[in-house]
């Protein structure tokens, strides 16, 4: 494979080599090797073929984005803190066309690339404590802020022309009444905080990089996600609704987000924020009816809110309160959801 010298350090690295110029051992000729591994040849490269840069792509979403851009032949470079973990879900001999590399070679992966998708963070379905909360603000902020720097200072003919973001709907804040879309304003909250700081991060990038940020509601899936969680609750007949049953629960098939992040990648018409949810949000017992009903379970009997604060603390309120979120920027683009409705997406899912 033809290597392209697209980072000065592997340029002048490269040339160095000279007899005056040895290194100290054979670890560090194998760090050169592995560093200019990641800097594939653009010369190579289809017309209409993409190089993306991912982090989080072990993750529930992010592992199903990059099996959609492989299965779509574009080129993938895999941002992690654990090479090990990345090769074991996407192993070379099944995705050949996917880099993996640790962060000190993330800036030779930026270089080059078309486009970055950040989906970097700490899960927020777990009991917070004072310090994992703070973990997960700064997991989010850290890797966003790495992301954006390192694209920043790349050359300009080198830099990827958009960056695809990830944030949530808990930048809205909570609300039983409210409907909230794009230009509704933050609300006043622990996750709200968070993704302002978490978006005020992604706005530092270079002007001439187009930037969307999705908005992400609840993903369902069988793999990941809130639903995962709720499956063999329901499987055992203990699935009802969550506290009250009456928060509104804004949701998104894990196929339709996939999607919705692809067509960002390449339709310049997707920048600014865009939310990823469903345009049919439902009350939570509503949801918890239907996944009943689909996995011929009783969804009668609810979970107290008492429980569930016992279980997870603060980070209770991620199900116990809940806002209406609408994806209007994404029906203005016309956006094709394969999944409006949250009936034909949990068939879907659990067939």
């Amino acid at each position: 494979m033809k290597m392209e010298l697209c980072a000065a350090t592997s340029i002048s690295w490269a040339n160095s080599i000279t007899p005056s110029h040895h290194f100290p051992d054979r670890l560090s000729v194998w760090r050169v090797r592995r560093m200019r591994l990641f800097c594939v040849s653009s010369s190579n490269q289809k017309a209409d073929e993409m190089i993306v840069s991912v982090t989080g792509a072990t993750g529930f979403i992010g592992k199903r984005l990059v099996q959609r851009l492989h299965a779509d032949d574009h080129r993938v470079r895999v941002l992690t803190r654990s090479s090990s973990k990345a090769q074991s879900i996407f192993p070379a001999k099944d995705y050949p066309r996917i880099e993996i590399a640790e962060e000190p070679e993330w800036r030779n992966c930026i270089q080059g690339s078309t486009a970055v998708v950040n989906l970097a963070g700490l899960p927020i379905s777990t009991r917070w404590s004072p310090e994992i909360k703070k973990e997960i603000k700064e997991s989010r902020i850290k890797v966003t802020s790495k992301v954006v720097d390192l694209i920043n200072s790349t050359q300009d003919d080198l830099r990827p022309k958009v960056l695809v973001s990830a944030t949530a709907v808990g930048y809205y804040g909570s609300s039983e009444t409210q409907v909230f879309n794009e230009q509704s304003p933050s609300g006043s909250d622990y996750l709200a905080e968070v993704c302002r700081e978490w978006e005020a991060a992604a706005l530092r990038v270079n002007k001439d990089v187009r930037l969307a940020r999705i908005r992400i509601g609840v993903v369902l899936g069988k793999e990941g996600g809130a639903l995962a969680k709720m499956i063999p609750l329901f499987m055992m007949f203990a699935g009802g609704p969550l506290g009250s049953g009456k928060q509104w629960f804004s949701w998104i098939h894990v196929d339709d987000l996939v999607n919705l992040i692809y067509e960002a990648l390449s339709n310049p018409s997707y920048e600014g924020v865009i939310n990823g949810t469903a345009p049919n949000p439902v009350r939570l017992s509503e949801m918890c009816d239907h996944l009943g009903s689909v996995l011929g379970r009783p969804s009668w009997l609810p979970v107290p809110e008492v429980a569930l604060k016992a279980v997870l603390g603060e980070g209770a309120c991620v199900v116990l309160e809940g806002q209406k979120v609408v994806p209007t920027r994404a029906k203005e683009l016309g956006f094709p959801f394969k999944y409006p409705y949250i009936k034909q997406a949990l068939k879907s899912i659990m067939s």
